[in-house]
């Protein structure tokens, strides 16, 4: 596993690099509006910048817990490339979480051991809301999440703790969300598009 941790600069110049730092008007999954959007998609479709942040992801978590980890989870669609990518650098399975009937859960077969040591897994967050359902999947099939990482955490005041879970993000990027009715860009008049690939909740 490389420990060449890329800095919060370099991290954002590879989006940069890879047209996956955009700016406009978006409407991100959370319902919320932003004037900045991150699509991940772009940086992970490049297997090179994944196998690099996720090798970065995994060093930042402390020794103590990266000896434990025996799953890593993430997510559909935007942290399943992530998942699988931190799995190789642990050495380890990679599973993913989807949603069915409106509720996250482990689909195809995927199981976790009683009391498995897993690692939940996000490309972005903003308010948390999916990781948290993620972590709610993980441990309803009996696995024991013991941290939480991001490639960039984008909320605007940080994520401390998922429950007090240990969270690790790679970068924090605070980016400015409004609700619908403070937008700004909305009064302006300039149309939201929704660049993710996830519905709204």
């Amino acid at each position: 596993m490389s420990h060449d941790v890329p800095a919060a600069d370099a991290v954002l110049a590879l989006y940069e690099e890879d047209g996956a730092l955009l700016h406009g008007h978006f409407l991100l999954s959370s319902g919320l509006h932003s004037d900045t959007y991150l699509q991940s998609a772009r940086v992970l479709q490049h297997p090179a910048h994944g196998a690099r942040l996720a090798d970065a992801m995994v060093a930042g978590i402390p020794d103590a817990i990266r000896g434990q980890l025996q799953v890593v989870v993430g997510p559909a669609m935007g942290a399943v490339l992530v998942s699988y990518e931190c799995a190789r650098s642990l050495g380890r399975r990679s599973l993913f979480t989807e949603r069915e009937n409106g509720q996250m859960r482990l689909r195809r077969g995927f199981a976790l051991e009683p009391g498995e040591p897993v690692l939940v897994v996000e490309d972005i967050t903003t308010t948390g809301g999916s990781t948290r359902e993620c972590i709610d999947a993980v441990t309803a099939a009996g696995g024991r999440v013991l941290a939480v990482s991001a490639i960039i955490d984008r909320s605007p005041a940080g994520i401390a703790d998922f429950d007090g879970i240990p969270y690790f993000p790679l970068v924090r990027l605070p980016v400015q969300t409004w609700r619908p009715e403070d937008c700004p860009l909305c009064v302006a008049g300039t149309p939201a598009v929704k660049p993710g690939s996830r519905a709204l909740r």
